[in-house]
This record gives structure tokens, C-alpha cells and sequence, in this order.
């Protein structure tokens, strides 16, 4: 079969790969539309997972089903969908203890185009498929289905971690697809004044429409000073990081109140440490928690987003700016999310 691969770092290309075989409880599954991460443009440019060697790339899909093993009961050939980013190992002892994301290993719950091959190919392995898969409704178009696979759970999980609480106020640092849904997740969970952070135009728009009520650009001067301005000196009840380098954790202790959260779903792709301000973190003592995450996955996740959609909570297709049809057009696709142009939020491949 053929599919789009990580060749090396700073290599993309495309290669030939046996058809992948599926367990007893796993699927195989053809794309019916795929989209491109920034985590992608991290391993592949920035080699922040190591070198990897004709891995093929992509973890956002949805699909239909070609195979299932003889184990799966509530999925068959012909079904539509939505494959999640992170596909657990649901028999492991991380899933009894919380953290299913972390089955087998810290961060190993996210296997496609990491420790295993990922979507960008004809055809494509999903372990533990009763566990994993979520059955596409006939009335969510693709393009918006693919955005739960990661951006819409991702930015999600950014809301959840920061326990947003009735009325707070909150900033989002960097407003890409992720942090947008990370706005829309903050709204969702009754925060009162949602302060985006970034730039280029086509994301203050979508900022504001999911919610954002102030937008910060660091482009007109520092970030603490405008959201000190802002907020009267008092700083944030919570901080979301959904983007920027690996300094950025100076600036949320700095603007986040004591007893505030920092909730950290940005990539950081390099650097080997992310420094906290000594004073601004009351030399260790100011009760500010800074806690990060990989986003849950399996099948009640993508199920309970599903119903956010069908029922207008969300409209993950305003993230959708560039729309392609043939699996041709993958390395477009991803290559516009390394250039990141000035009307992009987020690019889609039709397969079907």
C-alpha cells in the first residue's frame, strides 16, 4: 500500500508498506478524511521524537471500515469512523489507574505516527477497536468529524485541566486550532472572560467567534503588561498554553493569580527545560498548579464530542480553512501547516 512518510528528520516522501493485519479485537481501516498537525511539522522538522525512519505520518482520521478481527462486536466492514488521536491499550494497569493515555508508557496511548504507523496511507491498523472507534453519524461532514480525531479533544482537555470554575477569567496563549477549541471548551465550562492571545487575522476572527471576549496580540508589546492592563494588575484565574515556545511558562506564572491553574496542551517540540519565575511562583509557595496533558482518546470521548456537535454545542468546521479532494494532496496539506500562511487555521484532505 502506499502512504505518506517521515523518511528522516527534515525527510517527507512518499513509500510503499505492506497492508497492515488486524488482531482479534483490532480494525483496519481506509480514510475517508484526513488533516495534518503541528505535532507532525514537530517530529518531522524539528526531530522532537528522535529520529524516526519511513514512518508513515497523520493522526487525524475518520474512515470506513475494511476488516475487523473476529473479537470485535460492535463494529463491521462498511462503517464510518471517527478515529481518535490517542488509541490506548485499554488492557493495561494505566487504564485501571486514570490514565489511559499513558497505556504502556508516558504518552504511549498516542501511537499513530509514533510508535506506529499513522493515517496518511490507503490503509491504516486501529488496536482495540470496540474501545476506540466511534461510529460516524450520516449528518457531521467529514471535514467536521476529523477535527474531534485531536484539535477539538485537545483544546477540550486544555478547559478540563485548568478546572475552570463559573465566572473565572481566563487566557488562552495561542489561538491555532487548539487553543480555539480551548476557548470554546472554556466557554462550554462557564468562564466569563476568555482572553485570546495571538495574531494573525483569520484567528482573532475565529477567537471571537468561539468565544474569546479579549484578544491580546504580542506583535503591539508584551504579553504580562497587556493582560496586567487588562485585568487591573490582578492577572487570570486560569491559564490554557495551546501554543508558543519553551519560555512561555515564564509568562503564565507571571500572569496567572495565586491559587491559579496553568494547563499546559502546547507540543514543545525543543529545549530541554521550561523555566518558572522564582519570584512570580512566590519562591515555590504562591499555590499556582501547572499541570499538562495529553489529551484522552478511545470511544466515549469521541462519542461525547460527537453529541456536542449533533447537538450545536460546537462547530469544529469553522477551523477548517483549506479543503482538498485526492489523497494526492496530503504533502500540501502538510507542508501549509509548517508555512503556516496568514488564512490558515487548518487544512483537510477528502479522500473519498
Amino acid at each position: 500500500m502506499k502512504g505518506f512518510a517521515m523518511l528522516g528528520i527534515n525527510k517527507v516522501g512518499w513509500i510503499e508498506k505492506d497492508k497492515p493485519v488486524a488482531g482479534p479485537y483490532d480494525a483496519i481501516v481506509k480514510p475517508l478524511a484526513v488533516a495534518p498537525c503541528t505535532s507532525d511539522i514537530h517530529t518531522v522538522f524539528e526531530g522532537a521524537l528522535g529520529e524516526r525512519t519511513d514512518l508513515i505520518l497523520g493522526h487525524e482520521a475518520v474512515g470506513e471500515i475494511v476488516e475487523v478481527g473476529k473479537e470485535v462486536k460492535d463494529f463491521k466492514p462498511g462503517d464510518r469512523v471517527v478515529v481518535p488521536a490517542i488509541t490506548p491499550d485499554w488492557r493495561t494497569i494505566e487504564c485501571q489507574q486514570g490514565y489511559h493515555m499513558h497505556s504502556g508508557g508516558m504518552l504511549a496511548g498516542w501511537k499513530f505516527s509514533n510508535i506506529k504507523d499513522g493515517v496518511f496511507a490507503e490503509y491504516f491498523h486501529v488496536n482495540d477497536a470496540d474501545m476506540n472507534l466511534a461510529h460516524l453519524p450520516d449528518d457531521i461532514p467529514l471535514e467536521s468529524a476529523v477535527m474531534l480525531s485531536d484539535m477539538v479533544t485537545t483544546g477540550f482537555h486544555g478547559a478540563e485541566l485548568a478546572n475552570i470554575e463559573l465566572g473565572d477569567v481566563v487566557a488562552v496563549i495561542g489561538i491555532g486550532p487548539v487553543g480555539l477549541m480551548a476557548i470554546a471548551g472554556a466557554k462550554l465550562l462557564g468562564a466569563s472572560r476568555i482572553i485570546g492571545v495571538g495574531s494573525r487575522k483569520a484567528l482573532v476572527e475565529a477567537a471571537k467567534y468561539y468565544g474569546a471576549t479579549d484578544i491580546v496580540n504580542y506583535k503591539n508589546g508584551p504579553i504580562i503588561d497587556q493582560i496586567m492592563d487588562l485585568t487591573n494588575g490582578k492577572g487570570v484565574d486560569k491559564v490554557i498554553i495551546a501554543g508558543a515556545g519553551s519560555d512561555i511558562l515564564m509568562t503564565a506564572v507571571k500572569i496567572v493569580k495565586p491559587g491559579g491553574t496553568i494547563s499546559n496542551i502546547n507540543y514543545f517540540g525543543e529545549g530541554d527545560t521550561l523555566p518558572i519565575p522564582r519570584l512570580e511562583w512566590g519562591n515555590g509557595m504562591a499555590h499556582k498548579t501547572i499541570i499538562g496533558g495529553l489529551t484522552p482518546g478511545g470511544r466515549d470521548r469521541m462519542e461525547r464530542l460527537i453529541k456536542l456537535v449533533k447537538y450545536n454545542r460546537i462547530d469544529p468546521s469553522r477551523l477548517v480553512t483549506h479543503k482538498f479532494h485526492g489523497f494526492e494532496h496530503i504533502e500540501k496539506a502538510l507542508l501549509m501547516m509548517k508555512d503556516k500562511q496568514e488564512d490558515l487555521i487548518k487544512p483537510v484532505v477528502i479522500v473519498e
